[in-house]
């Protein structure tokens, strides 16, 4: 509990209005998107500039409060839940597209800009900002940074680390630090900008960003490849990259997402089949032909039950944003939704669906399967209810050997979600004994007294590693 000084404090630095003590306020800020988590901060406030957010970050030092900064709440990962109390920092009325810059192809935000927003405002000018989460129209692009957001066109655009050039960021003494800037070179010592790109809010709180951007694609095809074989879809993801094409959108989903999605959208897929593979590519219109077609011989090579191509536009947006649907449709099924990241090398995605449904039948729980097929990066999405604590047992514990499946198969814990609470007793299964010491090491440096973000990456006691013989 903070003293009423350190309130008035507070509310003399960010306003009356944007410091917020209220039993009702504490609980909106209390949890995140991440089901089955909530911790009540001790105080909201909502600084409006850089040197708000210093003077309450020295406030914090001075007293030895933690800070937890908020984005939009969109995380999965409980990356915002504010475990030790103190002080939750809401960005959002940093809200700034600060300047697009057309002759260096940057633009320049204050992190409470939505995702969609930044994504509007360049492709008005011809220009395009990849990356494309699944909370796009509601995260904000510092949460993106925070946590190294990915979607559905990270395969052939890279994630968001892949676009930061430079940020501005306040240290947990206060001070001020600006790392790259508009450069496609710059080796002038440690790399701080991709340092902090993924740090989850615990290193130092990003005040600024500048992104790299691209021509916008002049070209968009999409279409539906379905199998009736769980292994001949994963071929073919193998197969297309093998023949050195790298398609701008390449989802998966399984029998079981198929269904929910379609009861939910209803567009007509088929709800027969094993797998349905999405596949889109952008461009140049002549280069995009020529890759759909081949892609298509591809997928008939690989014996896909049927082939659809989108003929307008309308179409196109219509499948992926029923692509885009799919946790929602699977939110319907059950009071509680619990979504995973886990990851493997292309070649492994057919052995790891295998594994979540043997894993998922084992444990008697109802594990649907959708995600980035191109990158390996699969969301084993469990239906459940918080209310059963036999069945949320048995969830987290299926779960867990999802992961180690995942690890075991050449990949790892999370591609895209972040550490924050749920995968930090899991971290060291990952990185290892001495990677965790360098990653803690890091996190000394820079906040020595753990104010950032505390409880989050670092669990006070690792997991011990599941060994299942799936033989």
């Amino acid at each position: 509990m903070l003293s009423d000084a350190i309130v008035a404090e507070l509310r003399a630095i960010v306003g009356e209005k944007h410091c917020m003590d209220r039993q009702e306020a504490l609980v909106a800020y209390s949890y995140d998107a991440t089901p089955m988590q909530q911790a009540l901060p001790d105080v909201v406030v909502m600084p409006a500039s850089t040197a708000e957010v210093q003077k309450v970050m020295q406030l914090a030092s001075r007293h030895q409060i933690p800070i937890v900064t908020r984005g939009a709440g969109s995380n999965l990962c409980g990356g915002t839940i504010p475990v030790g109390g103190g002080i939750v920092m809401s960005l959002h009325r940093m809200n700034q597209i600060v300047e697009i810059d057309e002759q260096n192809l940057t633009i320049t935000v204050q992190p409470g800009v939505r995702t969609v927003d930044i994504h509007q405002a360049v492709e008005a000018k011809g220009l395009f900002y990849p990356p494309d989460p699944g909370s796009m129209v509601i995260s904000t692009i510092g949460g993106n940074i925070a946590l190294n957001s990915g979607g559905l066109r990270g395969l052939k655009y890279g994630t968001t680390k892949d676009y930061v050039l430079g940020l501005e960021a306040v240290l947990p003494n206060g001070e001020v630090i600006r790392t790259g800037g508009k450069l496609m070179k710059d080796v002038a010592g440690y790399d701080l900008t991709k340092l902090l790109v993924g740090s989850e809010g615990t290193l130092a709180i990003i005040t600024e960003a500048i992104l790299k951007l691209i021509p916008k694609p002049t070209t968009q095809r999409v279409m539906l490849a379905m199998y009736a074989d769980m292994e001949q879809a994963a071929r073919s993801v193998s197969d297309i990259i093998a023949n050195r094409i790298i398609p701008g959108t390449l989802e998966f989903l399984d029998q079981g997402t198929i269904r929910v999605v379609e009861d939910f959208k209803k567009i007509g897929l088929p709800t027969d089949v094993a797998a349905i593979l999405l596949i889109g590519q952008d461009g140049e219109a002549e280069i995009v032909d020529r890759d759909m077609e081949r892609i298509s011989a591809i997928c008939q090579k690989n014996q896909a039950v049927q082939i659809k191509v989108a003929n307008t536009d309308e179409e196109a947006d219509e499948v992926m944003t029923a692509r885009r649907s799919a946790l929602a449709a699977l939110s319907r099924m059950r009071p509680t939704t619990i979504l995973e990241d886990a990851t493997v090398p292309r070649a492994q995605i057919a052995p790891m669906v295998a594994a979540i449904q043997e894993i998922s039948d084992r444990f008697g729980l109802d594990i649907c399967t959708f995600g980035h097929a191109g990158d390996g990066n699969l969301h084993p999405t469990c239906m459940t209810d918080a209310r059963n604590h036999d069945e949320i047992e048995r969830v987290e514990q299926a779960f867990e050997e999802i992961f180690a499946a995942a690890i075991d198969l050449g990949g790892t814990i999370t591609g895209e979600h972040g550490v924050g609470i749920v995968k930090a007793p899991y971290l060291e299964w990952k990185v290892g004994a001495a990677g965790m010491e360098v990653m803690k090491g890091i996190k000394r440096a820079f906040d020595p007294h753990n104010l950032l973000n505390p409880g989050k990456m670092f669990a006070k006691e690792s997991r011990n590693r599941v060994v299942v013989n799936r033989a």
